[in-house]
């Protein structure tokens, strides 16, 4: 069966990454996306040299017009995209009230939230047409249970996913597009480094990695039309959020 291409906003690194070479082992084309044009470049060729895949496309999600521009082109190349990820984010280390920059609030906002809701835009009206799409929202625990260490303009921007997720599923679940606002636990990325302080290498070695999350949102893509998994906490057995 020939599957609809995946578009994964956020794909050179992290999550994104692991997500792109998990939909390319299900058959997808993968269109991985982000700005920096290199480590796009390497995950093209990590994905190829597996047997799967895949092309790049630089987008800047702050870019509304950039944005709806490659996703026009990246439908116009593939086909019509039938999964979307984003997992484009970032946070500060100055981020507590005390010292935190309304400047730095919106920057979080427009990666995190802004960003995500731009790339919907650009590809729901055809999702809608065809009657069959997956909007994969790539949030936070922080989204779904109260987290100090993540700071303000983080959680405002991962809790806003879910209700983005939300409107999506009641507005447009009945038309065959579905939305999941999809909640990890703490992952070993590179945005552990964004932290004030960032954790050991022993506290790393607890956490997911990114490859658990990427089979979840292959999974989640993977289900039947009539299938929504509107909301997806996934953590790992050490969850140090409870301490």
């Amino acid at each position: 069966m020939t599957r609809s291409p995946a578009w994964v906003i956020g794909g050179g690194s992290g999550i994104g990454e692991a997500a792109a070479h998990a939909l390319a082992r299900d058959g997808r084309h993968v269109i991985v996306s982000g700005r920096r044009e290199a480590h796009l470049a390497r995950v093209v060729a990590a994905v190829r040299a597996a047997g799967g895949s895949a092309s790049a496309a630089v987008v800047d999600v702050r870019d509304a017009v950039d944005v709806a521009s490659t996703a026009a082109a990246v439908a116009h190349e593939h086909g019509p995209i039938g999964v979307l990820v984003y997992s484009a984010g970032t946070n500060v280390p100055d981020r507590f009230w005390g010292g935190l920059d309304p400047v730095d609030v919106s920057s979080v906002m427009d990666a995190n939230l802004h960003g995500a809701v731009r790339a919907v835009h650009a590809v729901l009206p055809a999702m809608r047409e065809r009657g069959e799409g997956r909007l994969v929202l790539v949030s936070s625990w922080a989204a779904w249970r109260y987290s100090p260490g993540a700071g303000a303009a983080y959680s405002m921007s991962k809790n806003a996913l879910g209700v983005l997720a939300e409107t999506l599923n009641a507005e447009e679940g009945p038309g065959g597009v579905t939305a999941t606002h999809l909640c990890p636990g703490e992952v070993a990325t590179d945005i552990l480094d964004t932290r004030p302080s960032p954790p050991t290498a022993e506290a790393r070695a607890l956490m997911l990695r990114p490859d658990d999350i990427g089979e979840a949102v292959a999974w989640v893509a993977g289900l039947p039309p009539r299938v929504c998994v509107n909301e997806l906490v996934v953590t790992p057995a050490a969850n140090s959020s409870y301490a």
